[in-house]
């Protein structure tokens, strides 16, 4: 089995290859072209990446979701998010939760989907991707207060998202069971749950740094970096603890302690992390079943439309009630549609936990449909959303025009 794992793992990353140079060349975001392959390779299509396949490839997606929680952690920098005022924690709040709650009202009052369907997906809509809006103001060269924000605001977002998804998880895991778990006593063990997770994070940074903090050769830092890095997401996993929300914490916690180590730490990743995000996308677009779009399509849709709503009118008030510049109160909420990163490593992160089998055919069939659901709806926001953040940019006068010319 062991041979096979090698050569699936190279045709994903042949193929992946190809796909890089066929979205730069038509001009479409890398990770669309992954998830759109991993879709062909899964059991819809050409079926080569079957269940047991991704069963057995499942270790690569986890130290895939680590690599994307290490760099959502880099990227909160406590300096600028002091200088960028109170606006942004007010944009943050009010959109992740706008999401999470018009989502899962939506679904629960007007589409009558199951309360864990309804509470699961909310959860998982109130993340947004940074890569791909990320990727769109590297390309326009983008400088300015709407910039600035949405740099921010995409980083954090996935912050408050995680946590919001560890305490839905520990309600919907409780109903699931069928014990009788009080509302304070499932809060009071979410809590412990993120509290851990968040000490354990910070206590490894601590450690790393202060071992590391006369050490300036890259061989070093890389080797205790892995070390620290896979630590964890075993420590995470032996307490069932959220490996994300750990990893996302240690980031934080150097980047704010230690500049030039964050900066090495975050160049070692930058440079193996392609080899494993590819084939994150591509297992993640996989697990998509073709045939059942006749019964997630209509769920999907409906899912898209009020993650939108939330979305866009979130940021938008919490962009006026945080007194934020004018161009950033109409423009900031075309920004946050693009879901694809966080938003499927906690979909990964519910077929891992649901759809292991511990709460049999129910738990099965909700992990389905949740990663089902985000799957079709990634491929809309992964051509809509870049397009839109392109559309602010560009009406914010942020963006540099000469680029739409090269």
């Amino acid at each position: 089995m062991e041979f096979h794992v090698f050569l699936y793992l190279a045709a994903i990353f042949g193929a992946g290859y190809v796909i890089k140079h066929i979205t730069s060349a038509i001009k479409v975001p890398e990770v669309t072209g992954y998830v759109l392959l991993g879709v062909i390779l899964g059991n819809s299509v050409v079926h080569l990446l079957t269940t047991p396949v991704l069963d057995s490839l499942s270790s690569v997606s986890t130290i895939a979701l680590g690599l994307i929680s290490f760099m959502i952690g880099i990227e909160l920098k406590l300096d600028v998010i002091k200088k960028l005022g109170k606006s942004i924690m007010s944009i943050v709040t009010f959109e992740s939760m706008g999401a999470f709650l018009v989502v899962s009202l939506g679904l629960y009052f007007i589409f009558r989907a199951d309360l864990n369907t309804a509470l699961l997906l909310g959860a998982v809509a109130s993340a947004t991707a940074p890569a791909a809006t990320v990727a769109v103001i590297k390309q326009y060269k983008a400088k300015g207060e709407l910039t600035s924000t949405i740099l921010a605001v995409v980083g954090i977002d996935d912050a408050a998202a995680l946590i919001i998804y560890v305490f839905i998880e520990s309600f919907v895991s409780s109903n699931l069971s069928g014990s009788s778990v009080s509302v304070p006593s499932m809060f009071a063990s979410a809590l412990l749950s993120i509290f851990m997770a968040l000490g354990i994070g910070v206590l490894s940074a601590i450690v790393y740094g202060l071992v590391l903090r006369k050490t300036r050769n890259n061989d070093w830092i890389m080797l205790l970096l892995a070390t620290f890095m896979f630590a964890l997401l075993g420590v995470c996993e032996l307490l069932q603890i959220s490996e994300l929300l750990s990893i996302m914490a240690f980031g934080m916690v150097i980047v704010n302690t230690s500049p030039t180590l964050s900066k090495k730490s975050e160049g070692i990743i930058s440079n193996f992390s392609p080899i494993f995000l590819v084939a994150f996308f591509v297992l993640g677009g996989a697990h998509l079943d073709l045939g059942s779009i006749r019964t997630i399509g209509l769920l999907g849709l409906f899912y898209f439309a009020m993650r939108s709503i939330g979305k866009m009118g979130g940021a938008t008030l919490g962009a006026i009630l945080g007194k934020a510049p004018k161009k950033v109160r109409s423009l900031i909420g075309f920004s946050l549609l693009p879901q694809v990163g966080v938003a499927l490593a906690l979909a990964l992160a519910i077929n891992k936990k649901f759809g292991s089998g511990q709460f049999g055919d129910v738990g099965s069939q909700l992990a389905s449909t949740i990663i089902n659901v985000l799957l079709f709806t990634t491929i809309i926001t992964e051509v809509v959303g870049p397009l839109l953040t392109r559309y602010a940019l560009h009406k914010a006068g942020e963006a540099n025009t000469e680029t739409d010319h090269q």
